[in-house]
């Protein structure tokens, strides 16, 4: 074989080709996304540009798949046996699986730490600049014991994994494709390792935009390996050297290097031993702009969709404290998130995110009131019962901040992040988090998430009772009344006692020319009234002293800003000459203001 083709037929080359659609003779002419690409029937090609105005490929990870891609109609070789072939769309489809950018980067996190056992370290995320278009690139390096040619031709193929282990992450052998085709429409590794006195380096290039463009029906992922032993890099020949030179040069036309010199450079800083995982052509949003934020903080990487959600440009203190509780930056923050993504502590092993290490942290070291409650999850008989141990107890921010769940981990990784198991509209158990280490239920395959299993069932009914139990035992703390308390019972039975009561009973003592305004919390509602009003609009954007007598009053709650109580408002001055239910004193405009806020919090 004098060049690699673009569909290598005989095995045993450089070219790992993961085998998908039935092969049938005949002579095929095929519309791909930028070319068309014509079949004879020995299985030539040629790719012929499509005429102007064809759509260029989509740069949208949520469209990227959607691309016309006929089957070509090919006949195997005679000494070659029909094979099932793994179309590229695949590598599209089964990244889909990560709905999350920040699930796929904590995969490749996961790689790095279960390499702690090799040596590792460290591990490094950063931003790179692609040489040949001077566009973002998203760069993962670790000095674990690295891969041999074998173990980067397992880790580039698809459902292949060698962790058996208890304690490491990955299970499943697909956490490298997916993660790295959800980030980025290409990816090239570069690995180093020393095994049995012999030293090796290999660069493999998983290109979806190879694949689409050169019109392949397989996942071809060009590789090339050097031996090292003797302190050069002799290049490693499985079938001839011209297969060898065909995966490089294929290697250079697609990825961001342009010469083998370039390509050799990339291992100076990789050492002995270790990995580096280049990620480029990162995915747009849907407005056409990088999924990843690299600009707005030097040392941090950012979600922009969600990021942008929350920078608001004028928010209430309280949404404001809201939005930088870990439990909301995480949504956005990369380094915030990682910073959590761990249970326990490492202790000679660093996540360096764009320079800066990340400090871990671990929301029970800092509770109020914690409390450890042990559960004890119902096993097969077969399986040794074992326990778990969950810390319970007020945020630090409490009762400031309603913010609640359990923080769930698995084998030392987090998999669902304040997980809310009470109802929404309760105020029961704000505040209250909790944080425990689940192995006996199995993650998702992207792990964000928990199969849904009697034992998961059974244990979301024993968390939901362990914070009602920790609620009704400790809520008066934060100066909450226990549930069935007396204050409680006589609230029920003199409804005119809580906020919503007053407002009925401020109504009959008024004229009848006057009127009490109640605003339903997530509508905006202009109020056109004859008479002039106060709004006591707590918490909403507007404060009631800015609101001037005659003005009519207009209220508009944020989307972002969580259903609430009616608000009340009354006619200025009329709060004067209104007594309390009870008859023990007026009831002043500051008084419901603050009655309204507390309803708001909840």
């Amino acid at each position: 074989m004098s060049s690699m083709s673009l569909k290598p037929e005989k095995e045993g080359t450089d070219v790992v080709e993961i085998a998908s659609s039935d092969d049938e003779g005949g002579v095929g002419v095929e519309r791909r996304s930028n070319q068309q690409v014509q079949t004879d029937q020995v299985g030539q090609q040629t790719i012929v540009p499509l005429p102007p105005g064809e759509p260029p490929l989509s740069r949208s990870f949520w469209k990227a798949g959607a691309y016309d891609n006929t089957p070509s109609k090919l006949t195997p070789a005679p000494d070659q046996l029909e094979h099932a072939r793994v179309h590229p769309k695949f590598l599209h489809s089964n990244a889909t699986s990560h709905k999350w950018a920040f699930g796929a980067i904590a995969e490749l996190l996961d790689n790095a730490v279960d390499e702690i056992c090799n040596g590792a370290t460290f591990v490094k995320l950063d931003r790179i600049d692609n040489q040949k278009d001077n566009s973002p690139a998203l760069l993962f390096q670790d000095d674990g014991g690295g891969m041999d040619p074998e173990s980067i031709r397992k880790c580039m193929s698809l459902g292949y994994s060698s962790k058996k282990s208890n304690t490491t992450i990955g299970q499943y052998g697909n956490g490298f494709k997916t993660s790295t085709m959800r980030l980025g429409a290409d990816v090239i590794v570069f690995s180093r390792a020393s095994h049995t006195s012999r030293a090796t380096q290999s660069i493999g290039l998983l290109s979806y935009t190879f694949l689409r463009r050169t019109g392949q029906d397989d996942v071809i992922v060009p590789m090339v390996d050097f031996d090292i032993s003797d302190h050069w890099a002799e290049p490693i020949i499985y079938s001839s050297k011209e297969d060898w030179s065909a995966n490089l040069k294929t290697i250079l036309e697609w990825s961001p290097f342009a010469s083998k010199e370039e390509l050799m450079q990339q291992f100076e800083d990789i050492g002995p031993h270790g990995t580096k995982i280049i990620i480029y052509n990162l995915w747009l949003n849907d407005e056409g702009i990088f999924e990843l934020n690299f600009d707005d903080d030097d040392e941090d990487i950012r979600l922009r969709d969600e990021a942008n959600r929350g920078s608001l440009s004028k928010v209430h203190k309280r949404v404001a404290e809201l939005q930088s509780h870990i439990s909301y930056c995480i949504r956005y923050s990369l380094r915030a998130y990682a910073s959590i993504l761990y249970l326990r502590k490492f202790t000679k092993f660093q996540i360096i995110l764009r320079g800066k290490p990340v400090e871990q942290f671990n929301i029970a070291d800092e509770l109020k009131y914690p409390k450890v409650v042990i559960y004890r999850p119902q096993h097969n008989t077969a399986i040794k019962e074992a326990s778990v141990e969950t810390t319970i107890g007020f945020i630090k921010e409490a009762p400031a901040l309603g913010v609640s769940g359990f923080n769930v981990y698995h084998k030392n990784r987090l998999i669902r992040p304040f997980w809310k198991v009470t109802s929404d509209g309760t105020s029961k158990g704000n505040g209250v988090v909790g944080v425990l280490e689940a192995n006996f239920i199995e993650p998702a395959h992207d792990k964000q998430d928990f199969e849904r299993s009697s034992l998961f069932i059974r244990l979301e009914t024993k968390l939901k009772q362990m914070l009602m139990d920790y609620w009704k035992s400790n809520c008066h703390l934060m100066g909450h009344q226990p549930p069935g308390s007396r204050v409680q019972n006589m609230q029920k039975k003199h409804p005119a006692q809580s906020p919503v009561g007053h407002a009925a009973h401020i109504q009959k003592q008024l004229p009848a020319n006057q009127h009490i305004v109640g605003l339903a919390a997530n509508t905006e509602k202009e109020m056109n009234l004859d008479q002039p009003i106060i709004c006591l609009t707590a918490n909403l954007g507007q404060d009631v002293d800015n609101v001037q007598p005659g003005n009519r009053c207009r209220t508009s709650v944020r989307e972002e800003l969580p259903a609430v109580q009616p608000i009340i408002g009354l006619r200025e001055g009329s709060f004067k000459e209104v007594t309390s239910a009870d008859g023990s004193g007026l009831i002043s405009a500051d008084k419901i203001c603050e009655e309204n806020i507390q309803l708001f919090m909840r």
